[in-house]
């Protein structure tokens, strides 16, 4: 099948209302088929066929290809009902690749003994099939997923957040907030190495490929950055995986960053011994209030700062 497919003929030009009107107009018994056909500008072989049910296929005024390579496998409602299988398997962390979506259309249309030209060697549907099934449902996208983890994806539930809630609504009954007073505490890992190189030229069937690094496997640098729901930052804390600190390390790095070191984990505790310490940019501020930290993804509970 031609993926960029360019018509070359104006058949099936005419409209489904067109149609409509003519099958109404032949059904009053005022004209036959060739001048109803020329009124309402709709071939007058077409409108027998459709009158006589001829056409086994397509049948009342709705316009579409009856055989060939262009009939589809799938109904309307089947695609759609596929298509929602694919978003709702997305949203449970199970999202379906493009082998996947492949295999499951050759499943549907064997067990619903539906007439297709899958393969039915690999038992599966062709890449211009799904090329053509995307197309029709634009709401579908092709995208990487992030990596999520089954502990991550078993402890978000409707529990832990009314919990989490719970927890909160107390803190704030108890004391009092003000709305640049509320961070969020969250890590990320920074590595040394690039993880992923750019794509660069070679000759032509070379099979490996190789591109200089400092190292093949590079040192994970943890960052830690805060943010209150004003839209305010503090400087990050980078901890570096290491027992003592070099002063080299922080050469050319932005105004205002800390450093630690430590060698095992330890960020939960690291964190809350910087937001407590005097040189802390979080008490360099007036102290009339009292602060909270959340620290996000490190199974805590909000802390507060006074």
């Amino acid at each position: 099948m031609v993926r960029n497919y360019q018509r070359k003929t104006n058949k099936q030009s005419w409209t489904d209302e067109n149609m409509r009107l003519a099958i109404e107009e032949w059904e009053k018994g005022s004209a036959g088929y060739r001048q109803i056909g020329e009124q309402f500008n709709v071939p007058w072989s077409t409108l027998r066929d459709r009158l006589k049910n001829n056409n086994k296929i397509i049948t009342g005024a709705k316009k579409g290809f009856a055989g060939g390579g262009f009939r589809k496998v799938f109904t309307d409602e089947q695609e759609q009902e596929l298509c929602t299988y694919i978003l709702r398997m997305e949203e449970v962390l199970l999202g379906l690749s493009r082998g996947d979506v492949r295999h499951v259309a050759y499943q549907m249309a064997v067990r619903n003994i539906l007439l297709h030209n899958f393969n039915n060697n690999t038992e599966m549907a062709g890449d211009d099939w799904l090329m053509s099934f995307r197309h029709r449902h634009p709401e579908l996208s092709l995208g990487t997923p992030e990596a999520t983890s089954a502990a991550r994806a078993r402890g978000f539930n409707k529990a832990s957040v009314d919990r989490f809630y719970r927890l909160y609504a107390e803190l704030v009954d108890a004391n009092v907030f003000e709305s640049g007073n509320v961070y969020n505490v969250d890590e990320t890992g920074i590595t040394t190495v690039q993880s992923k190189p750019s794509k660069i030229f070679s000759r032509c069937g070379k099979k490996q490929i190789g591109c200089l690094t400092s190292a093949e496997r590079g040192t994970l640098v943890t960052a830690v950055i805060a943010m209150n729901v004003a839209g305010n930052y503090v400087p990050p804390v980078l901890i570096f995986p290491r027992v003592r600190r070099k002063p080299e390390l922080m050469v050319d790095a932005p105004r205002g960053v800390c450093m630690h070191a430590t060698q095992v984990g330890g960020c939960k505790q690291i964190c809350l011994q910087i937001g407590s310490t005097t040189s802390s940019p979080l008490l360099s501020q007036p102290r009339a209030s009292r602060y909270c930290l959340f620290l996000t993804g490190m199974r805590h509970t909000p802390r507060i700062l006074r």
